[in-house]
């Protein structure tokens, strides 16, 4: 019994030398080659030159050293990557200065979810708007040659009794044509004779000298004009500051502010000058809305530049000093901010249902058009940083393309809900987006441009509660827009029984 325990014990042993010996041989074969059992081999003792050793320590050692500089060169790439990321988040003027969020590895992160959105962040502005450079001319139009509108409906009308549409009848075959780009398009981009939205004779004349224009508008009440502040002598001097008001928004801000009237009868409220827009052409104040902020190229014809904010916004940013950043210093023409939560148009849709800016199963049928005409929902793959902008600040150049964009994005609004974040981006992958060179810029800059109050009531209409169809019917008729949004009342020229909206993914609370 006593010579059975040596001997397990030996069995034992001989059993992991035999396994320590197989794996040592496999390793050995895997890194040089050969077999260490193989007397026959390259390593047979008969065999082995005399500077083997040094040979397997140089071979042992390089491999090392490649694993090793493998992983530090990784390291070291990582390390620069969170730089570039906290850089430009880093509240520091030096480190933030160094961030570069125009370029591809920044762009690459962010559409990949590793940069963290910030609500404000510095915006690279040059110091002193006085030392910029305006350059001379204008960019020139080498795709679009000739870009005119049309200006009369054709549409018969009932028994003469209807006056045209501000927007026009636009067939589905004429909308389909507009967004193929030739030299010369000639375009509905509203303003159709008689539609409504006139502009006194005064200030068609005072508009005519406005080369630079920072532009705004207030509907139906909703707000009083905010000064801009940290705006330069020289700005002031260049800039015409007009905000589009209709009569009713006229009356309101006569009531609660004071407004001085010039001589030849313009009306200033401040800086401002107020642009009373006589009939408006659209029963929804909202779609009025979208008039002088899409439409700034046709209100203000003799414009090059301008830069559009939201009537209850205050600007805080000298104007000159944004067209140098968004439009000179990269060549653009057109600029817009990224939309904070969304890229995909199908959850900014849902949001818009979520918080009842429209009615839901209009926004549902606009956005089935959309997925008819093979609109995908977002991706790294769509060649653009977002299709959902921030539409409350547009900065432009007024060039031919630059403004067929902005007319075909009003026929949108025109046609269908008047939710303009829906339809941008289905005008960019439609006109294609190598021809129409455009810049979003990020969120973050978006939000320290300006201050933002709040309105002095609440938009609410009865269609934004609307959850079917069948509620236009009878009494719910009246909810009908009579003079937009008709092409969600004009029967499409496809079958969207069959179409499946993309599923959402809510990926924040907010709209």
């Amino acid at each position: 019994m006593e010579s059975e325990v040596p001997r397990s014990v030996a069995l034992r042993s001989n059993r992991r030398g035999g396994r320590e010996k197989k794996v040592s041989n496999f390793v050995f074969s895997w890194c040089f080659g050969g077999d260490s059992d193989d007397q026959d081999g390259f390593f047979s003792p008969g065999k082995v030159p005399a500077d083997y050793p040094i040979k397997l320590v140089w071979k042992r050692g390089f491999v090392r050293l490649v694993f090793v500089a493998g992983i530090v060169w990784m390291l070291l790439i990582l390390i620069v990557l969170l730089f570039h990321v906290w850089s430009c988040q880093s509240s520091y003027d030096f480190f933030s200065a160094i961030c570069n969020k125009e370029s591809k590895v920044y762009g690459l992160l962010n559409t990949w979810g590793f940069v963290q959105q910030q609500h404000r962040c510095p915006i690279p502005v040059v110091d002193d708007p006085n030392k910029i450079v305006i350059p001379e001319g204008k960019t020139s139009d080498s795709i679009i040659t000739r870009l005119s509108y049309i200006t009369d409906d054709d549409e018969p009308l009932n028994n003469g009794s209807s006056s045209p549409l501000f927007g026009g009848h636009i067939s589905w075959a004429e909308r389909e044509e507009s967004f193929k780009i030739k030299p010369s398009m000639k375009v509905h981009c509203g303003f159709i004779r008689n539609g409504g939205a006139e502009m006194d004779p005064n200030d068609i004349e005072y508009v005519k000298k406005c080369r630079f224009v920072v532009a705004s508008g207030i509907f139906d009440g909703y707000d009083v004009p905010h000064q801009p502040s940290n705006i330069s002598h020289r700005s002031k001097e260049l800039f015409c500051f007009l905000m589009v008001v209709d009569e009713v928004s006229l009356e309101f801000i006569k009531e609660n502010t004071t407004i001085r009237t010039d001589s030849k009868g313009g009306q200033w409220v401040g800086i401002w000058r107020l642009i009373p827009l006589k009939n408006p052409p659209y029963d929804e104040p909202r779609r009025n809305g979208k008039v002088p902020k899409i439409l700034t190229h046709r209100l203000f014809p003799q414009a090059q530049y301008s830069i559009w904010i939201d009537g209850k916004m205050e600007l805080i940013v000298d104007p000159l000093l944004l067209l140098e950043r968004y439009l000179w210093r990269g060549e653009n023409t057109f600029a817009i901010a990224q939309h904070k939560h969304h890229r995909n148009v199908y959850e900014e849709a849902d949001a818009n249902k979520r918080r009842k800016r429209y009615a839901r199963p209009l926004i549902d049928l606009h956005m089935k058009i959309y997925r008819y005409e093979g609109i995908e929902p977002w991706s790294t793959k769509s060649g653009t940083i977002s299709d959902v902008p921030e539409g409350a600040v547009i900065i432009r150049e007024h060039t031919a393309l630059s403004n067929l964009f902005s007319c075909l994005w009003f026929n949108e609004v025109h046609l269908f809900t008047p939710r303009d974040q829906l339809s941008f981006g289905y005008v960019v992958h439609k006109l294609g987006v190598k021809p129409f060179k455009h810049f979003m810029f990020p969120n973050c800059e978006y939000n320290s441009l300006f201050v933002l109050h709040p309105h002095t009531r609440e938009h609410s209409s009865k269609v934004e509660w609307v959850k079917s169809l069948s509620e236009f019917k009878g009494k719910g008729s009246s909810m009908k827009e009579s003079r937009g949004g008709l092409g969600l009342w004009t029967p499409y020229p496809g079958d969207l029984s069959s179409v499946v909206l993309p599923k959402v993914v809510r990926t924040s609370k907010a709209g």
